[in-house]
């Protein structure tokens, strides 16, 4: 495994996808600690309706907290607690209950 370091813009364009394999989003932005030098979210664009849609509006984008993600490669895996974010259907809710 090559440890050479990497810029971080580099994980900006890179699709995201939860561990369960749900297409989350594509990454737009970082968000940074200046202080601690350190990652501490991907800004999302491009999301996922399914997941987002009722949290989102037309346009908007999401948060992902860089603690959730997994691993990063040619694409970025995160924790699949992206998938609970959106509210069960009624359907799901009856087939829960």
């Amino acid at each position: 495994m090559d440890d050479t370091p990497q810029e971080i813009t580099s994980l900006v364009g890179r699709e995201v996808y939860s561990n369960g394999g749900v297409y989350v989003g594509e990454v737009e932005d970082l968000r940074l600690n200046l202080d601690g030098q350190a990652v501490t979210g991907l800004a999302l664009g491009n999301v996922n309706r399914e997941l987002f849609g009722d949290v989102t509006g037309r346009g908007q984008g999401v948060i992902v907290p860089y603690r959730w993600v997994r691993a990063v490669g040619d694409v970025i895996i995160v924790n699949e607690v992206v998938e609970r974010v959106r509210e069960p259907d009624e359907e799901e809710e009856e087939i829960i209950a």
